[in-house]
């Protein structure tokens, strides 16, 4: 169980490091989808590989990933860039 909680974890982390410093790497890029939706994707290859570990471990990688970016999901963004200005690490969005 402690594994499955730091895979989700470490998707939290990887989310939030693409949403704070990525973005502004790639200049705040129009056509990059938001990584909900790569936490989405991985969460039903999860799911529907379920019997296998890589499997489980890509299930709650995905959902740390999804919760990183729920702010996006919930108002629907796919490829819209993020709002300019400062950005919290530890903050969902």
């Amino acid at each position: 169980m402690i594994i499955y909680i730091l895979m989700a974890f470490a998707g939290y982390i990887l989310g939030r490091f693409g949403h704070v410093y990525l973005n502004v790497w790639t200049g705040n890029s129009k056509w990059f989808p938001h990584h909900w939706i790569y936490g989405v994707l991985l969460i039903i290859l999860g799911i529907i590989y379920w019997h296998t570990l890589l499997a489980q471990y890509s299930l709650y990688f995905g959902i740390g990933l999804f919760v990183s970016d729920l702010k996006d999901f919930l108002g629907m963004k796919f490829f819209e860039p993020d709002k300019e200005g400062p950005k919290r690490f530890w903050d969902i969005d």
